[in-house]
């Protein structure tokens, strides 16, 4: 069976990996191309788009897909309302790998929002500390009195916050280089979305440590009427049950 895998999280590189190696089954990882230099992952690799949801649908019944198991990042909506408008279409069973969100713990200050403009609005302090990613600052870049230190993995295009600093890296990050990292810059607040997973959580335990208050932007919905997992080898088990 082929199986169209939308990647670009460490869930989607595991899942690759484990059918990679699995008599019967052979992976197609798709990538959005964001990402300059992506994480290699096991199986076949496909950048680009497919042209929207009439694309894909048609993308595969001519590739004679099996399965779809979208596990792009959890705020990658447009990419998850094509993929199950598209599977529907092409009659393909669909299924969504998502790691579960961040929980606040004791000693924790977070202030949950719904979107980033909300975020950009509730801004507690002066020196911002913005985890969310290259493709969203726009939200934060007309905000000229707030100095800003900006942590993507590729460099990110304008528009930006005209006051402060771009820094480049990938995760995982320690609690003490976050931590560091936030004392050298002086931030008083963080915002980041609620991405979920260990790779870059440090930031939230750094945060923690020094008392600093957390934006949170919450996920958006889930499509309704799709099986979900949150793990590995749960999709492993629902690729199991349709393969014929």
């Amino acid at each position: 069976m082929r199986v169209l895998l939308l990647s670009g999280t460490a869930e989607g590189r595991r899942l690759a990996g484990a059918l990679a190696g699995r008599p019967g089954f052979e992976v197609v990882s798709s990538l959005a191309g964001r990402v300059a230099s992506p994480a290699d992952r096991a199986g076949t690799t496909r950048i680009g788009g497919f042209g929207g949801a009439d694309g894909l649908a048609g993308w595969l019944a001519a590739e004679r897909i099996g399965a779809v198991v979208d596990a792009t990042h959890p705020f990658a909506a447009r990419i998850t309302g094509s993929a199950v408008t598209a599977a529907r279409r092409a009659g393909v069973p669909l299924l969504l790998l998502r790691r579960p969100g961040w929980s606040e713990g004791p000693g924790d200050d977070w202030r949950r929002v719904p979107s980033l403009e909300a975020a950009a609005g509730a801004l507690p302090g002066q020196r911002i500390f913005l985890t969310i990613g290259r493709q969203d600052l726009a939200a934060f870049a007309r905000d000229g009195r707030r100095w800003f230190l900006v942590r993507a993995v590729d460099p990110p295009e304008p528009p930006l916050p005209p006051r402060g600093r771009v820094v480049l890296g990938r995760g995982p990050f320690t609690v003490a280089d976050e931590t560091a990292l936030m004392r050298e810059h002086a931030i008083d607040a963080l915002v980041t979305k609620d991405s979920g997973g260990t790779a870059t959580a440090a930031k939230l335990a750094a945060a923690r440590v020094l008392g600093l208050p957390v934006v949170m932007v919450d996920r958006p919905p889930a499509p309704a009427g799709v099986p979900a997992v949150a793990t590995v080898d749960a999709a492993l088990s629902w690729l199991g049950t349709i393969h014929t």
